[in-house]
C-alpha cells in the first residue's frame, strides 16, 4: 500500500495536480465564507464545470472543494455569526464569542490549525481503512448491501433528534422520487406518465442544484435577507505553538470522533461537531468557558467537522454508499465520468484512489498554508451582498443543470427541487434525507431484489451480517420512537400531578 501511495503521491506532484488542488481549496473556502453556500451546495455547481478534465483532476477539484468548504464555513461564523455551513453553526458559539471579546484572529488561528490536524486524522484513516473494508465488499452478497443501505437511511432518523419523524417523511419523499424511471430488473417504466425524459428518472446533479441551491435563495428572498453584516478588522494576535500545543489532546480526540461518525451513512459533518463539542465540554476542566468564548470549544468543533470528510468517503469508495450529502455529489460526479464507486474501483482504478488519497494529504497542508496566510483576505468575502450572491446562485445552478445533458427538462427538474427544497425549509424538514433517499432508493431496491431472487427472504435472516445490520438499522427506528413516547408519557404525568396539586 505504501508503494501504491507513493506513486500517487508522485502523480499528484505534478504542475497541474497541484495547481488544481490549490485552486479547489481557495474556492472551497470561498464558497464556504459565503452564508447560504454549503460543501454540497458548493460540490453539485461546479460538477458541470469538470467535463473537460480527465476523473482524476475532476475528483481532485472537487474533493479540494469539498475540505476548503467544510473549513470555509468557520469563517464567516467566527467574524459575524453567520456560519457559511451547518456544521459551523457549532465553531461560532465560542468563535464569535472570542470576536465579541476582540480576539478574532485567536479563534481563526485555532479553527484552521484544527480543522487542518483533523482532516489529516481522517484522511489516514481512510487510507488505512478503505482498501481493506473493500476487500471485505468485494465479498458482500446482495443481502448485505441491501442491509448497509438500510443501516444508512435509518441513521438519519437515529441522529435527527428531535426532528427523527420529519427526518423520515423526507426520507420517504427520497425513495418515493428514486422509483421514478425504468424498472432495474424488469426493465418496466414506473411513474413516468409517458414523459420519455422521465425514463432514465430524475437525475441526480439538477435535483441536487435545485434542493440545496436553489431552495436557499428562495427562502432568502421569502425573509427579505439581501445584505449581511459587514466583518470587523482583526486586532489581536493569532494563536503560539504553546496555544496549540495545549490544545493537542481535544484537536486529537475530536478529529477521531468526527472520522469515526463520518463513516456512518447520513450521519454528516454537523452531527459530528454537536458530539465531539458536547464530549470537549464534559471532560474539560474549563468547562464554564464554553459558550463564552473557549479556544477547546472551536477546536473540538472544528477538527471534528474536517475529521468527517475523510470518514465520508470510506464508504463511498469502499461500498459506495455516500457518507453525507457532499459524497452523495461526488458519486453523481464519478458516475458523470464513467466510474461506479465501490470496491471494484479499487481494481479497475487503483492509481486514480491513491492519486485522490495523496491529493487530501497534500490539500490539508495546503489549507492549513492557504489558512494562516489569507486570514484577513478571507474577512471579506462576508462583504459580498446577498443579492449579489443570490443572482451568482441561480445563474450557476440554472446552467449547470442544463449542462448536464443539454436539456431544458432538466432546468425545470431544477427548478421543481428548488421550490420542493424551499417549502421544506420552510416547515423545518432537513433535506440531506431526500438526497440520500434518492442515491440509496436505488441501491436498496437493487440489491434487496437481487437477494431474494438468488436465495430467497430467508436470506435476510440466514446471513449474519445481514441480520446485524437489519437489526441495528430495525433499532435505530424504534429507539426515536420509544424516547419519544416516553417523553409524551413523562409530560402528561407531569401535567396531571400539577392539575392534581391545584385541586
Amino acid at each position: 500500500m505504501i508503494d501504491t501511495l507513493l506513486a500517487g503521491l508522485g502523480t499528484v506532484m505534478a504542475v497541474i495536480p497541484l495547481l488544481t488542488i490549490v485552486a479547489g481549496i481557495v474556492l472551497g473556502i470561498v464558497i464556504g465564507a459565503m452564508p447560504g453556500l454549503s460543501p454540497s451546495m458548493g460540490v453539485a455547481l461546479m460538477v458541470p464545470f469538470t467535463y473537460g478534465m480527465s476523473p482524476t483532476l475532476a475528483l481532485i477539484l472537487l474533493v479540494g472543494i469539498y475540505i476548503g468548504s467544510s473549513y470555509g464555513g468557520s469563517i464567516t461564523g467566527i467574524m459575524v455569526n453567520a456560519p457559511g455551513t451547518p456544521s459551523a453553526v457549532v465553531t461560532a458559539i465560542d468563535g464569535y464569542a472570542l470576536t465579541r471579546q476582540g480576539r478574532p484572529a485567536l479563534a481563526l488561528g485555532t479553527s484552521i490549525v484544527a480543522s487542518a490536524v483533523g482532516g489529516m486524522f481522517g484522511t489516514i484513516i481512510l487510507i488505512g481503512f478503505s482498501v481493506p473494508l473493500a476487500e471485505i465488499a468485494v465479498r458482500f452478497h446482495p443481502s448485505e448491501y441491501f442491509a448497509f443501505a438500510a443501516f444508512g437511511l435509518a441513521t438519519i432518523a437515529m441522529l435527527a433528534g428531535d426532528r427523527w419523524v420529519k427526518a423520515l417523511v423526507a426520507m420517504l419523499v427520497g425513495l418515493i422520487i428514486a422509483t421514478v424511471g425504468t424498472d432495474p430488473i424488469s426493465g418496466a417504466e414506473r411513474f413516468t406518465f409517458e414523459v420519455m425524459a422521465l425514463s432514465d428518472g430524475f437525475l441526480l446533479i439538477p435535483a441536487l442544484i435545485g434542493m440545496f441551491a436553489l431552495s436557499e435563495v428562495f427562502t432568502g428572498i421569502e425573509r427579505g435577507e439581501f445584505r449581511i453584516a459587514k466583518a470587523t478588522g482583526i486586532g489581536d494576535r493569532w494563536p503560539r505553538l504553546a496555544d496549540y500545543w495545549r490544545l493537542k489532546w481535544v484537536t486529537l480526540r475530536s478529529g477521531a470522533i468526527g472520522t469515526l461518525i463520518g463513516i456512518f451513512p447520513g450521519a454528516g459533518a454537523t452531527i459530528g461537531s454537536f458530539i465531539s463539542y458536547g464530549i470537549a465540554k464534559r471532560i474539560s476542566r474549563n468547562r464554564e468557558q464554553f459558550g463564552k468564548g473557549s479556544p477547546e470549544g472551536v477546536t473540538a468543533a472544528e477538527a471534528a467537522d474536517s475529521g468527517s470528510v475523510g470518514g465520508a468517503m470510506v464508504p463511498l469508495l469502499a461500498l459506495g454508499i455516500p457518507g453525507s450529502a457532499t459524497t452523495a455529489v461526488l458519486i453523481g460526479a464519478m458516475m458523470i465520468h464513467d466510474l461506479t464507486p465501490g470496491p471494484q474501483l479499487f481494481v479497475s482504478s487503483p492509481g486514480m484512489i491513491y492519486a485522490i488519497f495523496a491529493a487530501m494529504l497534500l490539500s490539508q497542508f495546503v489549507l492549513l498554508l492557504v489558512g494562516l496566510a489569507g486570514g484577513r483576505l478571507w474577512v471579506r468575502v462576508a462583504h459580498v451582498p446577498k443579492e449579489l450572491l443570490y443572482s451568482l446562485i441561480t445563474m450557476m445552478a440554472l446552467i449547470g443543470a442544463y449542462a448536464v445533458r443539454n436539456s431544458m427538462f432538466d432546468v425545470f427538474c431544477c427548478l421543481a427541487f428548488g421550490l420542493l427544497g424551499w417549502l421544506m425549509r420552510r416547515y423545518d424538514y432537513p433535506l440531506a434525507p431526500v438526497i440520500l433517499g434518492l442515491v440509496l432508493g436505488a441501491i436498496a431496491e437493487t440489491n434487496f431484489r437481487r437477494a431474494i431472487m438468488m436465495d430467497g427472504p430467508m436470506v435476510f435472516v440466514s446471513r449474519p451480517l445481514t441480520a446485524i445490520m437489519l437489526g441495528l438499522a430495525l433499532a435505530s427506528f424504534l429507539i426515536p420512537l420509544i424516547m419519544r413516547l416516553r417523553e409524551v408519557s413523562q409530560a402528561s404525568a407531569t401535567t396531571r400531578a400539577q392539575a392534581a396539586s391545584r385541586h
